[in-house]
C-alpha cells in the first residue's frame, strides 16, 4: 500500500515488482532536464490528490502564425504513484492566446518516452531518449501553418465537427440526433468567435481554427467532475485522444 507522507491518504494498493519513486526524485530529474537540453522548468503540479504529478518544461523553441499567433514547444512531463501512468515525457505545443495544449506528432507519431513502473526510474536514459530536434518542430511548425492558410467553408467544418465529436461518417442536416450534440454545439460556437484566439485571422474559417476549437473544448470546458479530472483527461485520457483525432482530421484536410 501507498500513503502520502504528509497527510497518511491512501494512494494505491501496488505489487511487489512496482518500483516506487518518490516526488522528490522525479522533481529533481526534471530539475536536471533545464541543465541537459536547455529546457525551462516552468510550472508543476499534481492531479487526483497526489496520485500523479506533472510538470511543464519549455525547450525555447517556438515560432509564430502569421506573425500574431504565438506557439511554443515544451515537454510535458508525469508520473504516478498509483501505477495509473507510466513516467512519461512527451513533447507538447501550447498556443499562447488560449493556453491550449497539443501533443506534437512528427509522422503520424508522438515523440514521447514511456518509462514503466515495473522497470527502475533511470534518469540518464529517459534523458538519452528525450527532447524533439529543432528540425522536427520546424516540421511541426509548418504543418501547424499550412493549417492556419487553409480556408474551409462552412459545409467543411460541419463535417469535420460531426466527424471528430460524433464519430458520424457523414453530416446531418439535424444534428440533434448526434450522440454529444452538447459538446457538438459548444465546439461549433468556440469556432464561430467564442473561443479566445477564434477571431485571429489565422483562426478565423480556416482548418486552424476547426483544431482549436476542439482543444479549447477539451482542454477547458469539457465536462468533467472538477478541473483536475479534466485536466488529467486532456493530457493523459479520453480528451487527448480528442485531440490527436481532432489534429489528424485538420491535417487531413490539407494533405
Amino acid at each position: 500500500m501507498l500513503y502520502r507522507s504528509d497527510t497518511q491518504a491512501p494512494l494505491s494498493v501496488v505489487s511487489q515488482r512496482y518500483k516506487v519513486v518518490q516526488p522528490e526524485e522525479v522533481l529533481e530529474f526534471y530539475r536536471d532536464l533545464t541543465e541537459y537540453a536547455g529546457y525551462e522548468l516552468e510550472t508543476a503540479g499534481v492531479l487526483k490528490g497526489g496520485r500523479k504529478f506533472w510538470a511543464l518544461a519549455r525547450s525555447g523553441l517556438g515560432g509564430a502564425l502569421k506573425g500574431q499567433d504565438q506557439v511554443n514547444d515544451y515537454l510535458l512531463l508525469a508520473t504516478s504513484c498509483d501505477g495509473s501512468l507510466a513516467t512519461v515525457a512527451t513533447p507538447t505545443s501550447v498556443r499562447v492566446v488560449c493556453n491550449n495544449t497539443l501533443t506534437i506528432a512528427v509522422d503520424g507519431t508522438s515523440q514521447g518516452v514511456k518509462v514503466p513502473h515495473s522497470t527502475e526510474f533511470r534518469p540518464q536514459l529517459v534523458k538519452q531518449q528525450l527532447g524533439i530536434s529543432v528540425s522536427q518542430w520546424d516540421d511541426f511548425m509548418y504543418r501547424l501553418k499550412t493549417l492556419a492558410e487553409r480556408k474551409v467553408s462552412q459545409e467543411e467544418a460541419r463535417t469535420y465537427f460531426q466527424s471528430v465529436i460524433c464519430n458520424a461518417e457523414a453530416p446531418l442536416e439535424d444534428p440533434s440526433k448526434l450522440p454529444n450534440f452538447r459538446a457538438l454545439n459548444r465546439v461549433q460556437k468556440l469556432y464561430q468567435g467564442e473561443g479566445r484566439g477564434s477571431q485571429l485571422c489565422t483562426a478565423q474559417g480556416t482548418a486552424w481554427g476547426l483544431l482549436n476549437a476542439v482543444t479549447e473544448y477539451v482542454d477547458h470546458e469539457k465536462r468533467a467532475r472538477s478541473n483536475d479530472y479534466r485536466m488529467d483527461s486532456a493530457w493523459f485520457g479520453q480528451g487527448a485522444g480528442l485531440k490527436d483525432k481532432a489534429l489528424e482530421s485538420a491535417l487531413a484536410l490539407v494533405a
